[in-house]
């Protein structure tokens, strides 16, 4: 049936313009019969949604998204410390749109809270205005016209960057010290250093009787603004997964393998119960964290709502109400002592390791726990951390020291006492190399020893280590952390940090798509913190209501399985 242009609506004339425009495009470019069949259908079946339904598919026609500009922002991470957080837009259909933002943990190496904290300060802010700086300078203008969907080439962009920056910083300090050497060669003594040379002879005869102590390893220079780095390494995947139109872990999965997208598992989430660090109330310094570690397949929320297995989050916040019960009936404890940090962690008032160690076996033979066979236990050393290098021992409590073969002996005695403990996360310096194999040995298969590989990544590999620790920080891209994962022997732990940025559930996502088989996310409390709990439990009833979630009995971590199946 024809239609006489006098009698057309407003409605009919604008659906001829738009058929006339569209058979004008399809003359111009010579598109293919298929959407001259989807014309088709749409003039003479869907007349009623011509706009949505040429909207939709002329967007598939469209040019592939590219970055059109970065933004830096200061913002403040979980304890108001500043933070660089990256901004990526991309221009779709013409208009620019803000994709997505990424704030990573601001590590500055620094651990010793006794340091002087408006130093501390003013370093930070210098490094986050320097991030910044780079952030919508130099970075803005080398990403622009990037493909947020290539990875690789993004990632390897800014380690060239990172690179270069790296080799000026380290050219300049060279020309700084030389000419500093210079000018002390110029100036003449007046004696003769007769006491160093008294001193060196003293050391010679020191050390005729005695092991020589090993030096510490020079710490690895941190560039100001590195963590500009990770944060738009991580924006743009972020980027990239939105324009996929797919999920973080996922659109990672397919980064480090395109041809596993069939199984996925949830990483054992490890969660810290307590601390008798330096920041504790107490003299004890040895460790820095207990953790618990649950068995492995138990799932985060237990998707299968199993009455027999207690969920990991419920049971770890009955252990530590159970904890802080005692502690508050304790003599030895005011009520003062049993108060959650604000990271979720108990930090105890204790001389000795073996009171923190006491105080969690009660508190499980109280709930009914079996500790060794439910759950187990590792414990965060920061051997590297204790070490008093004007005795050349470690500070296991204020006052107390050891010689790395005394502290070995110290860990055995404390493995062969509580079977419980699985895992023993930096118990040494990487330096003291002897004692690394020496403890390995004499622990034997009853308990596995981890190191931080964050701030060496490429350093070889200790005596005895079957695990390692990671954390996205600083120059960290995503796909350094796809290489890393890929490369290092053991099993792999991504780890969170102290500083909580605010960039939440990202952690999350990563562990699961880079497969990992563990996670560390510190503890119960938080709103950052539990965001990254709760986003595993999300991930975990997606997989399970797509079928992909791969059971315990598929998928067994390598840690401390031996023991998990001694108890079965």
């Amino acid at each position: 049936m024809s239609r006489s242009v006098s009698c057309l609506s407003e409605e009919d004339q604008e659906f001829d313009e738009i058929k006339n425009a569209a058979a004008a495009f399809y003359r111009a470019n010579r598109v293919p019969e298929e959407l001259e069949r989807a014309l088709g259908e749409l003039f003479f079946q869907n007349p009623e949604d011509v706009h949505g339904y040429l909207a939709n598919y002329f967007t598939k026609l469209s040019s592939q998204p590219l970055i059109s500009r970065l933004n830096g922002k200061e913002v403040y991470d979980s304890r108001g410390q500043l933070c660089a957080e990256a901004e990526v837009f991309c221009m779709i259909c013409n208009k620019e749109k803000r994709m997505s933002s990424a704030a990573i943990s601001s590590h500055l190496g620094q651990k010793d809270p006794f340091l002087d904290w408006q130093a501390k300060s003013e370093e930070r802010v210098y490094h986050v205005k320097t991030a910044v700086h780079w952030i919508v300078e130099p970075l803005n203008k080398m990403l622009k016209e990037q493909n947020p969907c290539d990875q690789s080439d993004v990632d390897q962009k800014l380690s060239n960057f990172f690179m270069a920056r790296h080799q000026e910083e380290k050219e300049i300090k060279e020309k700084e010290e030389s000419h500093s050497t210079s000018e002390q060669e110029v100036e003449v003594p007046s004696s003769p250093p007769e006491k160093k040379k008294e001193k060196k002879t003293d050391k010679k005869k020191k050390g005729s009787s005695e092991k020589p102590f090993c030096p510490a390893e020079p710490p690895e220079p941190l560039l100001p603004g590195c963590l500009a780095i990770g944060s738009v390494s991580l924006a743009v995947a972020k980027s990239g997964a939105q324009i996929k139109g797919m999920p973080l872990y996922k659109y990672i999965r397919a980064l480090k393998n395109p041809e596993d997208q069939a199984r996925f598992h949830i990483p054992v989430s490890l969660v810290t119960l307590l601390s008798c660090g330096k920041t504790s109330p107490g003299k004890l310094n040895l460790l820095e964290e207990v953790i618990l570690i649950p068995n492995a397949g138990q799932q985060v929320k237990q998707v299968l709502n199993s009455p027999t297995t207690p969920l990991i989050i419920t049971m770890t916040t009955q252990l530590q109400k159970e904890m802080m019960r005692i502690m508050s009936t304790s003599s030895k404890a005011g009520v003062t002592q049993a108060i959650l940090s604000d990271s979720g962690v108990l930090p105890v008032n204790f001389d000795r390791p073996e009171q923190a160690l006491d105080l969690i076996t009660e508190a499980c033979n109280n709930l009914a726990l079996e500790l060794g066979t439910e759950i187990h236990l590792a414990m965060n050393c920061a051997g590297p951390d204790l070490m008093d290098y004007t005795k050349e021992k470690y500070e296991i409590a204020a006052g107390v020291h050891k010689s790395p073969d005394e502290l070995v002996a110290m860990y055995q005695t404390l493995i062969s006492k509580y079977t419980a403990v699985v895992a023993l996360i930096d118990p040494l310096r990487r330096e003291d190399r002897e004692q690394w194999e020496k403890l390995s040995s004499v622990i034997g298969q009853s308990c596995v020893l981890l190191s931080d590989k964050t701030n060496k990544p490429q350093a070889p590999p200790l005596p005895g280590v079957t695990g390692h620790i990671l954390k996205h920080i600083n120059e960290i891209t995503v796909s350094d952390l796809i290489s890393v994962t890929s490369e290092l022997q053991g099993s792999v732990l991504l780890g969170t940090t102290s500083n909580e940025s605010c960039d939440d559930d990202s952690l999350s996502d990563i562990a699961v798509g880079l497969g990992l088989d563990y996670v560390k996310l510190g503890g119960l409390a938080s709103a950052e913190r539990m965001t990254k709990y709760n986003r595993l439990v999300s991930i975990e009833e997606e997989l399970a209501q797509q079928g992909i979630l791969v059971s315990k009995e598929q998928h067994s971590p390598p840690l401390f399985t031996e023991t998990e199946e001694e108890v079965v």
